[in-house]
């Protein structure tokens, strides 16, 4: 149980990651210029928003506090909120805003991936969920207010028809 838990901790972030390339890949060229925008747009809020939350909350990690040696090492520093469940969560939201199910299927990949550094001791439950918490509601907003006004400006339009995507 404890590799199993490990591997998911460490490395299923970059399963979900690849997932999310090749998903992006396998769209319409219209499709992903679109997703390339909404992931330009989306990902540096999710990641400022993360950065304000660490700014305002310090969480000790479970190994400081509760003295225990964690599955897999790591410094004693802020958890909160977990980077390698935020990164998740937000491919994921990414795709979901595209493909519901894939991205739910992603979103639970995503909470996988924060249960098991749960398990191996280097988060805590309030990490996680504030992970996958602004993951979710950063990009519902953006979906409601920014998206509808950047998804087709003429700014927009022109820049890719430089590009070749």
């Amino acid at each position: 149980m404890d590799f199993l838990a490990i591997f998911v901790a460490q490395y299923l972030v970059f399963i979900i990651f690849a997932i999310g390339i090749a998903f992006f890949l396998h769209r319409p060229r219209q499709e992903k210029r679109e997703i390339l925008v909404f992931s330009l747009v989306t990902l540096p809020i999710i990641f400022i928003i993360s950065r304000i939350c660490a700014a305002l909350y310090f969480n000790p990690r479970p190994f400081v506090n509760n003295q225990f040696i964690a599955l897999i090492p790591h410094k004693a520093n802020n958890g909160f909120p977990s980077d390698h469940t935020l990164l998740s969560s937000a491919v994921a939201m990414v795709v979901w805003h595209f493909n519901k199910k894939i991205g739910w299927f992603l979103m639970f990949l995503a909470l996988l991936v924060g249960l098991a550094r749960v398990y191996v001791g280097v988060h805590h439950y309030l990490d996680i969920f504030t992970s996958l918490f602004i993951s979710f509601i950063a990009t519902i907003i953006i979906e409601k207010t920014i998206w509808p006004k950047v998804r087709f400006h003429h700014l927009v339009s022109k820049v890719f028809e430089k590009i070749k995507i």
